[in-house]
């Protein structure tokens, strides 16, 4: 042996427990899952190299202090994941934990906070979203299936602008309308009343609700402008490229007798849509939303019937 070099000892299974300060049947347990190697003695007990064990079980020891499964620590042993690569997957995991707990914690003070009048209601809304990804994804699948003949491109758009991310770690009073949302959009009537107010009458004569949505985006996306700057709905270019969407898909013209016809069944004014887009605007802070934007048009439409032929533009 020389002075760069030393002997590799080995110890027993016991040897190793005392040292370490592990367990023998940790140890055992460890060697039984592969993650410590060892050799059998003459007389069939377990022989570990000292410095070898003694470091992988150190390994072990910390990767276990942070929590990490045994399946993530056998990936680092064997060197199929690194440290790194395990410590973000169970950071992103404990992301995923918190903030289901934040939204349980939530629901159980929203619970606490009802009056006794209110309980049962709010018992019901609250159990009906105990998920928020879930509750989010019902949402979501509520504006994909009223969109469902226009472009997925175009449909994202809609999503984004219509659907609120659930708040990561909500108050009582967001969780709260946040489950309102969703038992909003659960209601059957809910998806054939937003229908109605964007095909407006008679679809079944809708050519093509595809080139409608698109025509009607564009017109919505003026709008947020004139909303974001204070302009009240009025008659002028914006109403009359929504008519004519609307007409054009019919294989009609614009005319004040076809604007009455768009008021017919109209369902702008359901208090259902009105309360959706009041609770969406709570967590969408200063975006002006689709809603805000259609009922700008109605009350536009509803100003140019009301005042006859005089709200729309001369043809050129």
């Amino acid at each position: 042996m020389t002075d760069n070099t030393k002997a590799s000892t080995s110890v027993s299974i016991g040897e190793l427990a005392r040292s370490t300060g592990l367990a023998v049947r940790t140890i055992r347990f460890y060697c039984d899952e592969g993650l410590l190697e060892s050799r059998r003695s003459g007389g069939g007990h377990r022989i570990f190299d000292t410095d070898t064990a003694t470091e992988r079980l150190l390994l072990i020891r910390r990767l276990r202090s942070l929590g990490l499964g045994l399946d993530s620590i056998t990936d680092v042993v064997r060197e199929e994941r690194t440290i790194a690569e395990v410590v973000a997957a169970e950071s992103a995991r404990l992301d995923i934990e918190f903030k289901s707990l934040a939204w349980r914690r939530a629901s159980l003070r929203a619970l606490e906070a009802a009056t006794p009048g209110q309980r049962t209601h709010r018992l019901a809304l609250l159990a009906a979203t105990q998920d928020a990804t879930a509750a989010h994804s019902l949402l979501e699948q509520f504006w994909r299936r009223i969109l469902t003949q226009i472009p997925r491109r175009d449909v994202d758009g809609w999503v984004y602008w219509n659907v609120p991310e659930p708040p990561v770690d909500p108050s009582v009073d967001e969780i709260v309308a946040y489950a309102e949302l969703v038992a909003l959009v659960t209601d059957p009537d809910m998806k054939r009343s937003v229908q109605q107010q964007l095909l407006r009458h008679n679809p079944e004569l809708i050519a093509d609700r595809s080139r409608l949505y698109t025509e009607v985006g564009d017109v919505l996306e003026d709008v947020v402008v004139h909303i974001s700057e204070g302009v009240r709905p009025h008659c002028g270019h914006e109403l009359d490229r929504f008519v004519r969407a609307h007409a054009g898909v019919r294989g009609q013209r614009d005319s004040l007798r076809f604007r009455e016809h768009m008021m017919i069944g109209a369902t702008d004014t359901d208090q259902r849509i009105h309360r959706y887009w009041a609770l969406t605007a709570r967590f969408l802070g200063t975006r002006v939303t689709v809603g805000q934007a259609h009922h700008w048009l109605y009350d536009a439409l509803t100003n140019s019937t009301d005042g006859g032929d005089s709200g729309r533009e001369s043809p050129s």
